[in-house]
Formats: structure tokens, C-alpha cells, sequence
């Protein structure tokens, strides 16, 4: 099935846009990825108003407020020929958008590939969409085949994606950084193969529910109730017996990238995270793979 959508496609256009505008922030990445830099951008979940990672390309772009509520005033002022949204978050407004200039609307969030090659064809840069996928999966199989070696019989490895919050916690059965793991090869807890998004967690008797071969843990550190929660729930002893943490195999990774990033410079961030973890040399993309 088609994972995205398109609304007054822009690929019928002698001239490819110059003038982007991107309404959530897989879209974003993704721009940046394609050496693109966008007029409009909205903020950042985070690190406000935009993620470290991407600033450096970003200087002087006008924020339009965040991505659940655009400022169409604004997007109609910078004179865009290009609009990227998400049907999840920007559905009912897409009309409205249209008008602006045409646009072009991601059926979810978290497929960075599909969208890689929605914005490549929108922007007529498809051979570079085509580059970077092509690059992203000789890195991909690098790292299963790394893992492989590493790990023996124990890989594949179940993993869990969780993450603390102020008086929870989650874990994750979909997302963005579910969907790259799955990716790459690892697997899930047999009690996680589920639909949705996944479960909250508000008692710390559910800890045995993350239980897995390794946990990665996302949160905002900066948080100071959030912070608490992890000190009380990694202190409790059901925490103590899960078997990632009798095998020290509990990774705290970026928020950003695992989550909210959503986009192909993330996932490779992600993987760069990984890579790490598990003590691998990393794939030299300039000499083994592409320049991307």
C-alpha cells in the first residue's frame, strides 16, 4: 500500500520549488537531506526553536509556529511553491494549503523513506532521494551483518523502546524509532508485538512489561520530574531483575533522534547511536558508500 499521498502535485511544474515550506519535522530532516533548505519551518518539539542537529542549515528561516498549528498567514506571506504536511496533523487544512501553493501530504509520520522519495519527486531532486535511500541501505545491511558476527546465536536481539515521563512511563510498539530497529533486524518482546502506538505505564509494578535482551531508553534529561521517575522507577527491584539490566544491555539514547527527529538524518544519527553501542566500526559512508 502507498504510504503517502499527494494533493496538487507539484511534479507537473517545469521549475523545481525553490521556495520550501515544511510542516512537520520528518519533513524538515528530510529537506536538509536533499540539500534543501526550506523559507519556512515550524518549531521544534524541543531545543526550541529548532533541534541542535539541524540548525547549522537552518540559519535565518522563518518559524511558523509548531506543526499541529501552522501559521497560514504566515505560509501564505513567505510565497512558497512547495508545501510539505502530514495528513495526521494538517488533513483538514490541506485545502487551504493548496491554495497557497502546491502541496504535497505525507500519509504518517514516521516512513522518512517514503517521504524521501514524496519530496524528491515534489522537488525534482529524485536522483538524490534515490542516492540517499541507496546509502541508507548498504549502511543497513553493514549493520546487520556487523551484528550478526557480533552477537552469534543470541542475534536477532528483542529489544524495548521506552521512555520515562513525569509520573509514567511508555513503551513503544510503533513510531519512528521502532520502525528503524525493526529495519535493522532487531526484534520485539513477544508481549510487544502489537498495533498501535503502545501502552502507558503508571504503576511500577508493570516494569516487567519493558523486559527484553537490551532497553533503549529515550527521555528529556532536562526535565526535573521526569528525571525523578526514572530514579524511582530504576530503583524499584522488578527494574533490578529485568534481564537487560542484570546484562547491563539499558542504553540512554537522544530523544531527538529516536523520536522526534523523524526524518532520514535521524535514523542515520540513530544508527550512528547504535553503532556505538554495540562497539562497531561504523560504515565509512564517504569511501564505502555514497556521499550523503
Amino acid at each position: 500500500m502507498d504510504q503517502t499521498n499527494t494533493v496538487d502535485h507539484p511534479k507537473h511544474s517545469q521549475i523545481a520549488p525553490k521556495r520550501v515550506v515544511t510542516l512537520f519535522q520528518g519533513a524538515t530532516d528530510n529537506a536538509v537531506a536533499l540539500g534543501l533548505k526550506p523559507v519556512g519551518v515550524v518549531e521544534s518539539w524541543t531545543e526550541q526553536p529548532m533541534y541542535h542537529y539541524l540548525r547549522p542549515y537552518l540559519e535565518g528561516v522563518h518559524y511558523l509556529g509548531l506543526e499541529t498549528q501552522p501559521d497560514l498567514e504566515s505560509i501564505a506571506w513567505l510565497n512558497p511553491d512547495l508545501i510539505v504536511g502530514e495528513r495526521s496533523r494538517h488533513q483538514l487544512i490541506s485545502p487551504l494549503l493548496s491554495r497557497i501553493a502546491p502541496t504535497v501530504i505525507a500519509d504518517q509520520l514516521y516512513d522518512f523513506k517514503a517521504l524521501l522519495k514524496l519530496m524528491g519527486q515534489a522537488a525534482g531532486r529524485e536522483h538524490k532521494a534515490d542516492e540517499l535511500l541507496a546509502c541508507w541501505q548498504v549502511r543497513v545491511e553493514d549493520f546487520r551483518m556487523k551484528m550478526a558476527s557480533r552477537l552469534g546465536e543470541r542475534w536477532p536481539q528483542k529489544v524495548s523502546v521506552i521512555r520515562f515521563r513525569g509520573a509514567s512511563a511508555r513503551i513503544y510498539y510503533g513510531g519512528f524509532a521502532r520502525s528503524v530497529l525493526d529495519e535493522l533486524g532487531f526484534t520485539r518482546p513477544e508481549s510487544q508485538r502489537q498495533s498501535g502506538w503502545g501502552i502507558n505505564l503508571t504503576s511500577q509494578e508493570s516494569i516487567p512489561a519493558m523486559d527484553a535482551e537490551a532497553i533503549f531508553v529515550f527521555m528529556v534529561e532536562s526535565n526535573p520530574s521526569v528525571m525523578e521517575t526514572y530514579r524511582t522507577w530504576t530503583r524499584h527491584p522488578l527494574w533490578q531483575q529485568l534481564e537487560a539490566a542484570r546484562s547491563k544491555q539499558i542504553y540512554k539514547v537522544n530523544p531527538v533522534t529516536w523520536n522526534m527527529g523523524g526524518g532520514y538524518l535521524a535514523a542515520n544519527n540513530l544508527l550512528d547511536e547504535l553503532y556505538a553501542h554495540y562497539s562497531l566500526e561504523p560504515l565509512n559512508q564517504a569511501q564505502e558508500c555514497c556521499t550523503c
